[in-house]
């Protein structure tokens, strides 16, 4: 059975950096594309960013691009999103997401309803 597990949340000031961590568990972790979304207070979920299952194509939200980066370690079956100049608007719940991709190593996801599998988040504030 897959788990996620989304770790390094917390309480940052604007114009600072966070890193949060996906703990993937219970099947081959290089054989999942991987995303982040977010869900502030009172709006829909949103995509933030995805990865493939290889790792080299990448893919951003426009409001994160250049100061958001999503990586990943097949070796350690953990997912990344190294997250800096934070700003009071990033402040929500962020959720981490897997794919079973089969087939072709490059391809990425940015659509809630193309992942199986979800974290159960983790609460990042920034405080203006």
């Amino acid at each position: 059975q897959v788990q996620l597990v989304e770790s390094g949340g917390g309480l940052v000031q604007a114009g600072g950096s966070l890193r949060l961590a996906c703990a993937f568990s219970g099947h081959t972790f290089s054989m999942y594309a991987m995303g982040w979304f977010r869900q502030a207070p009172g709006k829909e979920r949103e995509f933030v960013a995805a990865i493939s299952r290889s790792g080299g194509n990448t893919n951003y939200a426009d409001s994160v691009k250049g100061r958001f980066t999503i990586s990943r370690d097949n070796a350690k079956n953990t997912g990344y999103l190294q997250m800096n100049n934070l700003q009071p608007e990033d402040t929500a719940v962020y959720y981490c997401a897997a794919r079973y991709v089969p087939v072709v190593a490059s391809y990425y996801y940015t659509n809630n309803n193309d992942y199986n599998y979800w974290g159960q988040g983790t609460q990042v504030t920034v405080s203006s």
